[in-house]
């Protein structure tokens, strides 16, 4: 668990001010007077500061870090190189997308992994009458996000099997389906059109400084309405935004 830090000043949600296009600064651990844990206390309050969450969501987040951190030692949940920035990288990169769809009641986060963007989206989401469904194949990284949700007490459930099985046969009523460092664009869209088009969900997808190549390439195979929205933790990032997919000649 993290040390005391700046509590957040608002609740996440559609009043957030877009501070986009902007670039975190980051601090390597390592420089003279800072060791690790003084690095990530300060990219947690950077991140907060980007994208604002209540104290009780804030204390979900430490608790699923606390739990990442921990696991970590054994299992390659992320990147080495990526811990130390973990809050920016990670947290609020996936935190920005509760804001694009601020009355979604069923989520569907295609490959979570450790938990991004899908379990993130539930610590934020705690409380109201969401559900973040986190669909990952990978047994070692399900157990970890079974053990996760019921840390943070967060509103997730998981299900250990692959996309197109869980979109053969779930039955419910699908909002959103979101999906982070998974496959290019046009492969995601074919894993996800299942949801996107028998349910009308809107699709958000975080992409890197290829959003816009990506976009293009995509629509060569999908008709689409889709926008691109600047990342709040990457001024090259894109997040891309995507409804009434069908493919194309039909």
């Amino acid at each position: 668990m993290l040390g005391p830090s700046p509590r957040p000043r608002a609740s996440l949600g559609p009043t957030l001010s877009p501070l986009r296009g902007e670039r975190v600064p980051s601090r390597r651990s390592g420089e003279a007077g800072e060791g690790p844990a003084t690095v990530l206390a300060a990219d947690r309050a950077k991140a907060l500061q980007l994208t604002p969450v209540s104290r009780e969501t804030a204390e979900r987040l430490d608790r699923f870090v606390g739990l990442l951190l921990e696991r970590q030692r054994s299992t390659n949940l992320i990147a080495a190189s990526t811990v130390a920035h973990l809050w920016t990288r990670h947290i609020a990169d996936s935190l920005q997308l509760v804001s694009l769809a601020p009355k979604a009641r069923s989520w569907v986060d295609v490959g979570s992994g450790a938990g991004f963007p899908g379990l993130i989206i539930a610590c934020a989401l705690a409380g109201t009458r969401a559900t973040v469904h986190l669909v990952e194949s990978n047994g070692k990284k399900a157990a970890f996000l079974r053990a996760a949700q019921q840390l943070t007490e967060s509103p997730a459930v998981v299900h250990q099997e692959r996309m197109e099985e869980f979109a053969r046969r779930f039955p419910g009523p699908v909002d959103v389906v979101c999906a982070r460092a998974v496959s290019p664009l046009k492969s995601l869209l074919r894993l996800c059109y299942p949801l996107l088009g028998k349910t009308a969900a809107v699709g958000l997808f975080p992409k890197g400084q290829n959003a816009e190549l990506e976009l293009d390439t995509a629509k060569k195979i999908w008709n689409m309405r889709a926008t691109l929205v600047a990342s709040r933790t990457d001024s090259a990032g894109r997040i891309v935004v995507v409804r009434d997919v069908f493919p194309q000649g039909e």
